[in-house]
């Protein structure tokens, strides 16, 4: 699939000065918008979680970023507790293809995470990262460093940009498509890049949250 498409240019992509204020703009704009409704949501999903197996709420995970660079994600905790340390056992029922680990049944997942994966709450305390600069609201998924180890070049051209809380493949066809898929889904992405192009995958994304796409 990858030779379908072609090879981008990161000295055109960084020069889109206008397209990267405006967004980053955007960014701050929304997120602190967001900010009041997404405390609320996720202060009545933390008495839940506490709830369901006591542990704790959040939980922050290294992920590599633009140019490589690797930072904090945070996130809602859906998993156990020792979901890491179960994972290897797990690699040979991997539903997809490439470095990212997939299971639609995993094991790991928590009774309200599994809820909170179907509608994407566990990924509202990313705001915290575009806040910081890490990330912006629309993007390619940030990689595990164990995934972008096994990048080819041609994947790594996902890290010419900041990642996103949400993105095109995020918001189609997610858990619906292969590795291959979702990176071809994220060059177009940035191939394309436009306000107009974030702000309708921002709107498919709030689609997908109340109506669900196979999220897992």
């Amino acid at each position: 699939m990858e030779e379908n498409l072609v090879e981008l240019d990161s000295k055109k992509i960084n020069q889109r000065y206008v397209y990267r204020f405006f967004k980053r703009l955007g960014d701050i704009i929304l997120s602190l918008l967001a900010l009041f409704p997404v405390v609320l949501i996720l202060t009545i999903v933390a008495l839940f979680i506490k709830l369901d197996d006591g542990g704790p709420v959040f939980f922050t995970q290294t992920r590599v970023g633009k140019n490589g660079k690797p930072f904090k994600i945070f996130k809602v905790r859906s998993m156990r507790t020792d979901a890491e340390k179960i994972l290897p056992n797990l690699r040979k029922y991997n539903q997809v293809s490439g470095p990212m680990f997939k299971m639609k049944d995993d094991p790991r997942i928590t009774r309200v995470g599994r809820f909170i994966r179907k509608y994407s709450i566990d990924e509202l305390p990313q705001l915290i990262n575009v806040l910081k600069g890490d990330m912006s609201l629309v993007g390619p998924r940030p990689g595990l460093p164990s995934e972008v180890k096994e990048y080819t070049d041609y994947a790594k051209q996902r890290l010419y940009v900041l990642p996103g809380c949400t993105g095109l493949w995020q918001a189609t066809d997610r858990s619906n498509t292969d590795f291959d898929g979702m990176i071809n889904l994220d060059l177009h992405y940035i191939q394309n890049a436009s306000i107009w192009l974030d702000l309708k995958i921002i709107f498919l994304t709030f689609k997908v949250m109340i109506v669900p796409n196979g999220a897992y």
